[in-house]
């Protein structure tokens, strides 16, 4: 099934500059193993030695996090688009008084 992948500025350095990639998968897993194999370092950088999905990033697919569907685990269908959004960090502006 092909799945367009958009990857953030972050990431891609392992694209060649390419903001969008189509890869084959069913499954975010799949998705992520097809990734790596097209563009290694991809797993490294989204899993972590456990093989669970790194704290800092989000994984969509459509418009749903995947923390909150079956994890690495969720249905991608064919056609669909899987998001991968670095977590952003930051604290208040402004700082109050």
């Amino acid at each position: 099934m092909a799945v367009t992948v958009r990857v953030p500025t972050t990431l891609r350095p392992l694209t060649a500059g390419t903001s969008e990639v189509m890869v084959d998968g069913s499954t975010v897993a799949e998705v992520i193993d097809a990734l790596e194999s097209a563009h290694p370092g991809f797993r490294d950088r989204i899993l972590d030695e456990a093989g669970e999905l790194r704290r800092f990033v989000n994984l969509f697919v459509s418009d749903d996090d995947v923390r909150f569907l079956n994890g690495l685990g969720t249905a991608v269908g064919d056609g669909e688009t899987v998001s991968i959004v670095p977590a952003v960090a930051g604290g208040a502006a402004g700082g109050g008084s």
